[in-house]
């Protein structure tokens, strides 16, 4: 490729070490694409003829073929896949193949395909996570009415519905819905025609080359265009974020289906056992999305790590943005995939949620809340609620089963209305604020995620 300057050839190791067609081989589809519209710009801008441009499209496509059905094997002798294309071309058509490089540079054609490959995979990702709400949000339809304690500090704090835990998920990750939207948006744009970063000489038309590409624009500033690598790092920022959010309910799921909890039963198809305890069913699919978290942080960390020194414009260290691009990639669809028919799958049982919402006095909030109804000062309601909860504890009974006696012993606002106030099921319906946990309030929280589901 740069015969002429060097005298020698370059030495195994060093061509060994230099090489990246083991993991940009990927992008195949995306640097023929690329290719393609190069050579119609080429041709519509008169810098080579249209029997050229016909030659090269041709012997592009046939090459894609080609890999696609098996009947081409991707070289990995070959530096690079851009390389491997351009050679084979050369190859198949002869002087025509060597003129697509005109007014091009690796450096550029790096560029689009990486952004080409990105957006394309982005597609992919929001098509899983749009699933993957959708499995969470039938869950919490179903279990809309279902009473389960709501935990801070993880410990048990007032009661709530399982819908509404679920559909705190939904909302988490609609948001990486609309990461991942946003970012796509910032990347659309097409580098190709900065060349190696000066632009060049050729009279092209960057603008025609995007609009086939499919980009929305041009990067402005052509050392921008060759050096920016901003796009991997909000895309990898995004995938790290989707991947807490799975994490964290990864977590929960392990807990809830451990016998401690037994709140809910992942099916035996997402499950494993023990090599040596007969009786184990372990949920290594959360363990493992919980695991491959530090993965995607470290793909992160990687590109943040690798950007953070490098003088403008192209350097060789950006080579190594593409393993962990595509590590990240996949890892995070690889868990998205997994992850929704769990959900799907997953057995609630209401009746150990609903035992476990009649202990821990989750409605302690509602009593003080009657009290403060009745005219008495919050403070002075929540220090009188903690003193019959110690009495609780003492007598070994929950607020429920404590008689009227016991509570007008600490306060003449208290009347048989308030085991009413403090049932469950109240605590639960009359939560109707927006966003809280009364079933009319998750059924809106359904409506709207359904309703964004369809953007």
């Amino acid at each position: 490729m740069w015969a002429g300057r060097f005298a020698k050839a370059l030495d195994s190791k060093a061509d060994d070490f230099n090489s990246s067609i083991r993991f940009d081989c990927k992008m195949y589809r995306q640097d023929i694409k690329g290719s393609i519209a190069h050579a119609e710009m080429l041709a519509a801008q008169k810098i080579i003829s249209e029997s050229d441009r016909d030659v090269i499209v041709s012997g592009l496509c046939d090459i894609l073929r080609d890999i696609d059905n098996g009947d081409l094997e991707i070289d990995m002798s070959c530096e690079d896949i851009h390389m491997f294309v351009e050679s084979e071309l050369t190859k198949r058509v002869g002087d025509a193949g060597k003129r697509l490089h005109t007014a091009r540079s690796r450096n550029d054609q790096v560029a689009v395909d990486v952004r080409l490959y990105l957006r394309d995979e982005a597609d992919e990702i929001l098509a899983l996570l749009k699933q993957l709400v959708e499995d969470i949000t039938d869950k919490a339809e179903q279990n809309k009415a279902v009473i389960v304690p709501g935990y801070t500090h993880l410990q048990r704090a007032q009661p709530i519905t399982f819908g509404h835990h679920l559909m705190a998920y939904a909302m988490m990750l609609l948001r990486d819905i609309g990461r991942i939207k946003d970012a796509t948006a910032r990347m659309n744009y097409s580098p190709l025609g900065s060349c190696a970063l000066a632009g060049t000489t050729y009279n092209t038309d960057r603008r025609m080359e995007a609009a086939k590409l499919g980009f929305d624009g041009i990067m402005l500033n052509s050392i921008d265009g060759v050096s920016d690598r901003d796009f991997c790092i909000e895309f990898m920022s995004a995938f790290s974020t989707i991947m807490m959010h799975l994490s964290r309910f990864s977590e929960e799921i392990i807990l809830w289906s451990s016998w401690e909890f037994r709140y809910v039963e992942l099916d035996d198809s997402f499950t494993t056992g023990s090599s040596i305890m007969p009786q184990k069913k372990n949920s290594d699919m959360a363990e493992l999305v919980r695991g491959k978290t530090g993965r995607v942080y470290g793909d992160l960390m990687t590109i943040l790590t690798l950007m953070k020194g490098l003088p403008l414009a192209y350097n060789k260290d950006m080579q190594e943005d593409k393993e962990a691009l595509f590590d990240s990639i996949e890892t995070v669809k690889m868990c998205l995939d997994i992850f929704a028919p769990m959900i799907r799958t997953m057995k609630v049982k209401p009746e150990n949620m609903y035992r476990a919402a009649q202990e821990g006095f989750i409605n302690a909030t509602d009593l003080a809340d009657y009290l403060t109804k009745k005219g008495m000062p919050f403070r002075i309601a929540y220090k009188t609620v903690g003193q019959i909860v110690a009495e609780c504890i003492e007598k070994k009974c929950v607020l429920d089963d404590l008689p009227i006696e016991a509570y007008r012993a600490h306060s003449e606002l208290f009347c048989n209305d308030l085991y009413n106030e403090i049932s469950l099921e109240t605590c639960v319906s009359k939560r109707l604020s927006e966003g809280g946990t009364s079933v009319s309030s998750v059924e809106a929280q359904i409506t709207y995620v359904r309703k964004e589901l369809q953007k």
